[in-house]
């Protein structure tokens, strides 16, 4: 059992980062990426491929991260100038374009048979009880950090509400949210401290991927509450505002762009280090579907819905993936079908009842123009 929540947690911070790369692209700009699974497989293949002929792994994973950078730049220029709905279109197309590539370019990916035996972090790391103890402090100054932020984003939202609905009384459902997150987050801290005492490679992994994702959060926050990331939701809001005060919409567009795609580029290098044996297969358009059901879930272009929305998805999926084979009602040849059936479902109902997500604003929507 904590053997599955350390790969929870690990499934959980990975797109969590990967998610905020699109928070800033969607959630922030309002640029429609429907191929985002493209700078993980650019982050992905460059780190393990590198890592393979002897890189250093940080360098490996910065050369990455670059390369899914400039993917962002090369689109971007090409994109950027058209309609939103030619950029969803184009962003899926070099996604599955990529995937191709990988399939098929055998002297460069192995194809199909897929790259195993790649240097993976912490690998051979062995702790003593001091560095255990160490990684415990660190896990639990992570879990106070998040629950801060929570706290944080929830009391935003409720002054929020209190000011366009005049509510004096915490609201229920963000209770529940809120409650619920903390229940979660306090078993898997717990399970997280079981793994790190009994240290294996995973225990590491999860710890590392905690840490980028703390860090990633908190300059990604401070990016949005910076003049750059003013003029971003200027820019979402009415991109013609920001040009009459003589702002570059296209250069900030374009940083956007290419900033998601560096943090997704990262997310892919820990993808291929979880799975420590990459296929094609792996990247497939349903992974970008993740990203974007966590963001519209929590909220865009909010950083903490993105971390709760993440939190709620993944506990979905553990629990459709537990619970529906004991009813013995549908087989497993149809479970996997059926439970992207389901959250289809959830996420029209929640675009009809909150289109907003649980900590978004409505008036700052980026769909439905």
């Amino acid at each position: 059992m904590v053997s599955y929540f350390v790969f929870l947690t690990i499934s959980t911070g990975i797109f969590a980062i990967f998610a905020l790369g699109l928070n800033i692209q969607w959630g922030y700009t309002g640029l429609i990426n429907f191929g985002h699974v493209a700078f993980m497989t650019v982050g992905a293949y460059t780190t393990i491929l590198l890592s393979m002929q002897g890189v250093p792994l940080i360098l490996a994973t910065i050369a990455g991260s670059v390369l899914a950078m400039l993917l962002g730049l090369l689109v971007g220029l090409s994109t950027l100038r058209l309609r939103e709905d030619y950029l969803a279109i184009v962003t899926i197309g070099v996604s599955e374009l990529l995937r191709m590539i990988a399939l098929n370019e055998e002297w460069l990916t192995r194809g199909a048979y897929g790259v195993q035996r790649y240097p993976l972090p912490l690998g051979e790391f062995n702790p003593n009880w001091l560095s255990k103890g160490t990684m415990i402090f660190i896990l639990s100054a992570i879990a106070l950090f998040a629950v801060w932020q929570l706290r944080q984003g929830l009391q935003s939202e409720f002054e929020h509400r209190k000011q366009q609905r005049g509510i004096t009384r915490f609201p229920l459902d963000l209770g529940f949210w809120g409650v619920l997150a903390v229940l979660l987050g306090g078993v898997v801290y717990l399970n997280g401290v079981i793994a790190l005492i009994d240290y294996d490679y995973k225990s590491g992994l999860m710890l590392l991927i905690l840490i980028v994702l703390t860090v990633f959060y908190a300059i990604v926050e401070s990016l949005a509450r910076s003049p750059w990331g003013r003029v971003l939701k200027a820019i979402r809001e009415d991109e013609q505002v920001p040009r009459a005060l003589g702002k570059d919409v296209f250069w900030y567009k374009l940083q956007a762009f290419m900033l998601g795609g560096a943090i997704a580029g990262i997310a892919g290098a820990f993808y291929a280090w979880q799975l420590t044996t990459i296929y094609p297969s792996n990247f497939q358009p349903l992974i970008s579907f993740y990203a974007w059901t966590i963001v519209v879930l929590g909220g865009a272009g909010n950083n903490a819905g993105v971390l709760l929305g993440t939190v709620i998805f993944w506990t979905y999926d553990s629990l459709t993936r537990f619970v529906l084979p004991q009813l013995n009602w549908i087989d497993d040849a149809r479970l996997g079908a059926f439970r992207i059936l389901v959250i289809g479902l959830i996420l029209m109902i929640l675009m009809v009842s909150r289109p907003q997500g649980i900590l978004g604003k409505k008036e700052e929507l980026t769909l439905g123009r």
